[in-house]
């Protein structure tokens, strides 16, 4: 299809990526592409998405989880281009936004398709909000020193009551940020699957699994003396559960679009970023 309107998104904390957008903003100009600009300072409830052709994303994985939630519904594409410091998610680096932009507009790049969940919190059987996410869902005590206690269902199996200082579920695009942190497994991207991941959980036997989106997964809050609970979708801004709230996890049924997200960008950043590697090599 030919591509005739864009918008960049530009992280204002990136100062550098001010100035390539209005670079990248008078290519495309001049090859007859409509394009706008919105600032994007870390966090917007306004997706000024409708209406574009495709999505060109300043900043690190952060501006792409912005765009991604505003984008995906709308099944518009996005460019990412790398200023932040890993690069799993926003892959094309600075030095070749040219021909990989020129790839693109000419049909020559692989469009990537990756699952996003949707969170729905329950309280007292009455639906109260859900939000959607690329990386992670993440139910945690609101204070790093306490503990809550939580229990998780899988579709109609009880995995069982948990006592940890949160718990993570990760896509597989997720798998390499907070849940690995906190020592769940990397994913291939291209997969589809969902990654369970308790924090610092009181059990040396809690270990992370890996499920098939198929079924659900419902976390229900137990009541705690000290701690207060919150959830939050992709690092927004939390929202505080408490007693008997249900958070309710699914994979959502649209995928969102990535250009430039390859198997070799993606080991590459693995290599480069995280120094996973299979040990020295012998001379």
């Amino acid at each position: 299809m030919p591509y005739r309107k864009c918008i960049i998104i530009v992280n204002t904390y990136k100062e550098d990526s001010k100035q390539l957008g209005e670079v990248v903003k008078e290519y495309l100009v001049s090859i007859g592409i409509q394009t706008d600009i919105f600032m994007f300072g870390g966090f917007s409830l306004q997706y000024p998405f409708p209406g574009y052709d495709f999505v060109i994303t300043m900043g690190g994985d952060g501006t792409v989880l912005f765009a991604a939630r505003g984008c995906v519904s709308l099944g518009i594409p996005i460019f990412p281009i790398n200023f932040g410091s890993f690069g799993f998610i926003a892959s094309v680096q600075r030095d070749e936004w040219r021909k990989e932009l020129d790839n693109f507009l000419a049909g020559k790049s692989m469009i990537n398709q990756r699952s996003m969940l949707q969170a729905d919190l329950i309280c007292d059987g009455v639906h109260k909000f859900d939000s959607i996410g690329l990386n992670d869902i993440v139910v945690s005590a609101s204070s790093a020193t306490h503990t809550i206690s939580f229990t998780v269902s899988y579709g109609d199996v009880s995995l069982g009551e948990f006592k940890a200082d949160g718990i993570i579920i990760s896509t597989a695009t997720g798998s390499t940020a907070y849940s690995a942190s906190a020592g769940g497994p990397i994913i291939d991207p291209g997969l589809d699957a969902m990654v369970l991941t308790l924090i610092n959980a009181f059990s040396l036997s809690s270990r992370p699994i890996v499920l098939s989106p198929d079924s659900e997964i419902e976390i229900e809050i137990l009541p705690s003396r000290f701690s207060s609970v919150i959830v939050s979708v992709d690092g927004q801004p939390p929202s505080e559960l408490y007693a008997g709230d249900k958070v309710r996890i699914c994979q959502l049924k649209d995928k969102v679009k990535l250009i430039g997200c390859t198997k070799e960008k993606f080991y590459n950043a693995l290599r480069s970023k995280l120094n996973w590697s299979g040990g020295p090599k012998h001379a």
